[in-house]
């Protein structure tokens, strides 16, 4: 029996791994079964990882909610009102407008879901989604798998990945409904600017269009750079959802805790059908980002550590012949251009062979993506054992740029 042929089009061309190998980092077993003959994963955008990433004052809460038998036990699929308050009153400082935590926020258990549950009130069959590339893939998947249809909208490594409105205007038909933007850029880590987010907005409300901003690293931007939220310019308050996550900005990814932000029109529905399709979030992690969140000393120290790796992986990867990049402007990310040694898959698999390091392949990331690596440099919670693999991803690609002739 061909149970494939049963299922619908959107799902049917999915591979997890089992029968075919899978390029995607987060996809199936790949990570698992590298991790088990040895090898390290930098692929995965878990800041610190493996390494304990917990503050104090969180372990500190969490135990005594342990000990109080509170956790095993639901929240409101809505997400535990506490939790709800915190991320509003944040979110009202950071938007300089009120945030009602009953009416404008829900939590989602990550952002991954959560990005998913923004888009899916919107697309019907056919819609169309501009997305600027590469991004996440995630992106270009979660429109498929909806219905729609992903627009990838190219950005250029000769500019730093700027947006240009041409380039979205171009590709305007009568079945565009959405525009997706990563912000901060995943895999770039390119933040785009004032302008740039002014332009596309303008373009977003003259043509009808609906926002979905995924801002899950909006927490660590450096040197200076403005980070303008879209909801907050004209027009677009009703037709933004903005999601954004505990994961990146405070370490806290394996919480699994995320948050949509959206006008009370929006959010109606997202309440509505939150019991069906996102359940609950997890009661502990729930008690525990609300006291991660409320640690503003907590949040100044990642972000001086995180700066300090950012740098130390520019130091690094800018050595290695053949090889190119910019300095991130956000997050925990450096996007490596390899095209001159290899294929994103060839670079991967001397990488995993030479330096028993797994990084991501930029082919998933979509246009553009090819001939780039991402390596998650916020990996390992000590800048020495950073710099370590960072050492072993140049020596390893500099005895491949010698046997090319680069170096």
């Amino acid at each position: 029996m061909d149970i494939k042929a049963k299922m619908n089009s959107r799902f049917r061309d999915l591979q997890g791994g089992l029968f075919l190998n899978v390029a995607k980092a987060d996809v199936g077993e790949s990570v698992g079964n590298f991790l088990r003959r040895g090898g390290e994963n930098m692929a995965w955008a878990d800041p610190f990882a493996p390494d304990p990433a917990i503050p104090e004052s969180v372990k500190k809460v969490m135990h005594e909610a342990i000990d109080s038998g509170l956790p095993a036990h639901y929240v409101m699929p809505i997400g535990q009102f506490e939790l709800r308050e915190t991320v509003a009153e944040l979110l009202t400082e950071q938007l300089g407008r009120p945030v009602d935590p009953s009416r404008n926020v829900i939590i989602t258990p990550g952002s991954d879901s959560g990005l998913l549950y923004a888009m899916m009130p919107f697309l019907a069959e056919g819609d169309e989604v501009l997305i600027p590339a590469p991004s996440y893939p995630s992106n270009f998947l979660n429109s498929k798998l909806l219905g729609g249809v992903a627009v990838p909208v190219p950005l250029s490594d000769a500019d730093n990945y700027r947006l240009h409105i041409e380039d979205f205007e171009s590709r305007l038909t009568d079945r565009t409904k959405m525009v997706l933007i990563t912000h901060p850029n995943n895999p770039t880590a390119n933040v785009f600017r004032r302008d740039e987010i002014e332009a596309l907005c303008r373009f977003v409300v003259e043509n009808d269009l609906i926002l979905v901003s995924d801002q899950a690293f909006q927490d660590h931007v450096f040197d200076g750079i403005e980070f303008v939220h879209p909801c907050t310019l004209p027009g677009m308050w009703e037709r933004t959802l903005t999601v954004c996550s505990i994961s990146k900005g405070y370490g806290l990814s394996g919480f699994r805790i995320a948050y949509i932000c959206a006008d009370d029109h929006v959010m109606d529905v997202l309440y509505g059908a939150a019991v069906n399709v996102l359940g609950a979030a997890c009661t502990l992690s729930s008690l525990g980002a609300i006291t991660a969140l409320r640690d503003r000393d907590y949040l100044r120290d990642m972000h001086a550590r995180l700066l300090r790796r950012r740098d130390l992986a520019y130091e690094v990867f800018s050595q290695i012949p053949g090889v190119s990049l910019h300095r991130s402007e956000s997050g925990i990310l450096s996007w490596l251009n390899i095209s001159r040694l290899g294929t994103s898959a060839e670079i991967c698999a001397w990488l995993k062979e030479h330096a028993n390091l797994m990084v991501n392949s930029g082919a998933p990331y979509g246009e553009g993506g090819e001939g780039h690596i991402r390596v998650v440099s916020g990996c390992f919670a000590h800048d020495e054992d950073a710099r370590l693999r960072f050492e072993r991803i140049r020596e390893a690609l500099t005895e491949l740029a010698r046997q090319k002739g680069l170096a």
